[in-house]
């Protein structure tokens, strides 16, 4: 089969490699037709190679038809549409039962101290071959998988394996009250789906920020008051304040994580340690790694006291200054994590319809076949060509 493969820092190549098979009774095959690249993935593409071997295939955010079922695959025949959450969860252990997929007991890699295994996503999540590929091996197929109906396409559905789980949760976590505000960081894929999802549960004022005038436009179309941080800066704080009586928003949702701009000291190091021999970079993610907390350092100015942040960009630094007197004398709630796709499917599903009331069916800005992947990463990564989410077809 042809799928995408990592072979080094900003190299990520298709190539023709071994079909998979079963190799548990639970097992099933999917054959994939559409797949997305998340902002997840430039973090492999960029930042995360130590833990990478070449080869590795990429990708979570796939969707498609089975294939074939193992012998012990009681729910599920060839034919049946499926999508494929990006955390593998076997649905059945302490954590899965309650609601905590992301944390499964089952597949948790405690090898490297973290949480449920991904697919296509490094050593550090169980190095599991990913879906930006023509063929998928899936785990637990009587549990995991999550059936839609054919008939609309594939736009409809795909976003249920990561986009619309993770802005969903970052949304819940952030507990804006009815009618309340929230400010969303980042306007890239989930956090413009999380801006639409509270303004669907009933924000009173959406305001989103980013630096990407493609993204602010988009969002601004949404309904969301746009801010745009190239203009604002360092008085983003105050902006927001002059948007709520001076009090800040009720919640902040950090959709942004470890690639937020500025920060030069610690954006040297991510670019160093993506260069360092595989076995010293593991090292210095693990114990010493350092972010780029700009994000996360606004989210506790702009959020009101007593408020929440909800951190849903992705962290990894081991070492990392917080304001911890700022935090606790704000009184600010603080939550964050992995989503738990298969916790969320149930509130989402119900509004993947005709009138599609939070966009899915428009949301991919790129619809691009799997051969031209490589250039599709290289053009999210350098923000070119108004790209906010691309979808690639097998």
């Amino acid at each position: 089969m042809r799928a995408l493969t990592w072979q080094g820092k900003r190299d990520v190549r298709v190539e023709t490699v071994p079909d998979p098979r079963i190799e548990d009774p639970t097992d099933i095959i999917v054959r994939i037709t559409s797949t997305g690249i998340c902002g997840s993935d430039l973090h492999l593409y960029e930042v995360l190679g130590p833990f990478l071997d070449a080869g590795d295939i990429l990708g979570h955010e796939p969707m498609g038809v089975v294939e074939e079922v193992g012998s012990q695959v009681t729910s599920l025949a060839p034919g049946v549409r499926v999508v494929i959450p990006f955390n593998i969860s076997c649905g059945h252990c302490y954590m899965c039962d309650r609601g905590l997929h992301s944390q499964c007991e089952t597949t948790q890699v405690r090898e490297h101290g973290m949480g449920a295994s991904l697919f296509g996503f490094s050593k550090l999540y169980g190095q599991v071959p990913g879906g930006q590929a023509e063929l998928l091996r899936v785990p637990f197929g009587d549990s995991l998988p999550i059936k839609v109906p054919h008939g609309p396409a594939d736009d409809r559905f795909v976003y249920l394996s990561d986009v619309l789980p993770t802005a969903w949760q970052a949304v819940e976590y952030a507990a804006i009250p009815p009618g309340g505000t929230v400010t969303v960081l980042g306007l890239g894929p989930i956090g413009a789906m999380a801006a639409r999802i509270a303004r669907h549960r009933g924000a009173g004022l959406v305001v989103g920020v980013d630096l990407v005038p493609e993204r602010l436009t988009r969002a601004a179309a949404d309904g969301v008051t746009c801010l745009d941080l190239r203009r604002h800066g360092k008085d983003l704080g105050d902006a927001i304040r002059d948007l709520t009586d001076g009090r800040g928003t009720d919640a902040v949702i950090d959709a942004v994580g470890m690639e937020a701009h500025g920060a030069p000291v610690a954006k040297a190091a991510h670019t160093a340690v993506g260069w360092l021999p595989d076995a010293l970079g593991e090292r210095l993610m693990e114990t010493a790694g350092l972010d780029r907390l700009a994000a996360l350092r606004a989210a506790i100015d702009v959020v009101r006291r007593g408020g929440t942040i909800s951190v849903v960009g992705v962290y990894g630094g081991a070492a990392d200054p917080l304001p911890m007197l700022t935090m606790f004398d704000k009184q600010i709630q603080l939550r964050m994590g992995q989503a738990n796709v298969k916790r969320w499917v149930d509130d989402i599903l119900p509004l993947l319809t005709d009138e599609d009331p939070l966009g899915v069916d428009d949301f991919a800005t790129h619809r691009l076949p799997l051969e031209e992947g490589p250039q599709a990463y290289k053009t999210f990564q350098d923000k070119q060509d108004g790209m906010i989410k691309t979808l690639l077809v097998p």
